[in-house]
């Protein structure tokens, strides 16, 4: 069984350390000593180093770990996936770059042309996280107003599209959001692979567009009974199309020498939080099903860390201490293992992993958590399972 891992690429900056909330990596807050990409030289000035070569070295970092690619995500305070990708594959050699992307903001033509190229470009390695926004006030920030299920519906369509286009012969399509006729990529740009695409969205509407075009089903970490459940339901609706669906599952990491060790870190980290965090971890109105379930996880008004224990090794604050889904893994090396070994007995196919720092833990978890999968109870379990 060949499992695929890839890391996360911070593309909003990064924390030194999970014990606090500061971006000190980046410019995404004011400049100061012990700042990183840019930092202050002795005088005082900016060094001269940009964001991008810190996300070089953690992209390098991953690819050294085992990780066979990088997701880029994209958010209204993020740098651009779409060009933050061609400049990182000149760092790298067959790192894969995971483009997080809202297939409404493209035209789906222009959107298969571009991919092509940058198939063609890096050498195959684009790989596609698409994701149809949330809805509420970040929605809005793109200028994004349909309805919940409309844009679901959008990017059944704009997929039906990208990948019509990509088939040798003239393409046309009359559809609700998208009509095309005769469109098709050039000879050159065709023969390029069309890209994996990996795919968000945890409602009824979402599983149908899955289904139908997604070669990775992709979900945050949930209650074990929960993934397991979805997983179900959205290789069903695949296996009623006629195809196959592979489960992939996002999720942060604290993994430590001890357990001792991780929950530390953790108690440290949720004593350190800031009354305006707090504040803001309540949520803001959305519509999405997933981050809905989220926040279903944890107690609004947690005052220890403890509360936002939902399990073994199952912690629902991470979100507290750095943006992104709630639910995350905490424990020895060994527990993590475990736990992600439990996982692929579950249905996971394929892992996004994380940790904070990302380019020290991009090391510490290819290092230290991917070489014992297997050799867990859970893991020896699955292995003879399959046999």
């Amino acid at each position: 069984m060949s499992i695929d891992f890839y890391w996360r690429l911070p593309t909003h900056g990064c924390h030194a350390t999970i014990r606090r909330g500061s971006y000190d990596r980046g410019d995404w807050s004011p400049l100061q000593v012990g700042n990183q990409t840019p930092g202050l030289t002795a005088t005082g000035e900016d060094d001269g180093y940009r964001y991008i070569d810190h996300l070089a070295e953690i992209a390098k970092a991953a690819e050294l770990s085992g990780f066979i690619g990088g997701l880029i995500p994209s958010f209204p305070n993020t740098d651009d996936p779409w060009t933050i990708s061609p400049l990182l594959a000149r760092e790298t050699s067959t790192f894969r770059f995971m483009i997080a992307f809202q297939p409404g903001f493209l035209d789906p033509v222009h959107a298969a042309r571009l991919s092509a190229s940058l198939q063609r470009a890096t050498g195959g390695r684009t790989v596609f996280n698409i994701i149809t926004g949330g809805g509420g006030p970040s929605q809005l920030w793109w200028g994004d107003s349909f309805a919940h299920d409309d844009r679901y519906g959008r990017t059944t369509e704009f997929l039906d599209i990208f990948r019509g286009v990509w088939g040798g012969q003239p393409f046309d399509y009359d559809g609700r959001f998208y009509q095309v006729k005769g469109d098709q990529l050039s000879p050159l740009l065709a023969r390029e692979e069309v890209p994996e695409i990996w795919f968000s969205g945890s409602s009824d509407a979402a599983l149908q567009s899955a289904a139908k075009h997604a070669d990775y089903y992709l979900s945050w970490l949930e209650p074990y009974e929960q993934i397991t459940d979805k997983f179900a339901r959205v290789k069903e609706r695949t296996a009623e199309l006629g195809g196959e669906q592979k489960c992939a599952i996002r999720v942060d990491l604290v993994a430590r020498p001890t357990e001792e060790e991780a929950w530390h870190d953790i108690r440290t980290g949720f004593e350190n939080v800031s009354d305006a965090t707090r504040a803001q971890w309540r949520g803001q109105p959305t519509d999405s099903v997933g981050a809905s379930r989220q926040a279903a996880l944890r107690p609004t008004e947690a005052k220890r860390w403890d509360e936002l224990v939902v399990g073994k090794n199952l912690w629902g604050g991470f979100n507290l201490l750095r943006g992104g889904p709630a639910l995350g893994i905490v424990g020895s090396y060994e527990q993590c293992a475990e736990q992600l070994d439990e996982l692929i007995g579950r249905g996971a196919d394929a892992f996004i992993l994380a940790g904070t720092p990302h380019l020290e833990e991009a090391y510490r978890i290819g290092e230290e958590v991917l070489p014992l999968l297997g050799r867990t109870a859970a893991g020896a379990a699955l292995l003879e399972a399959a046999e």
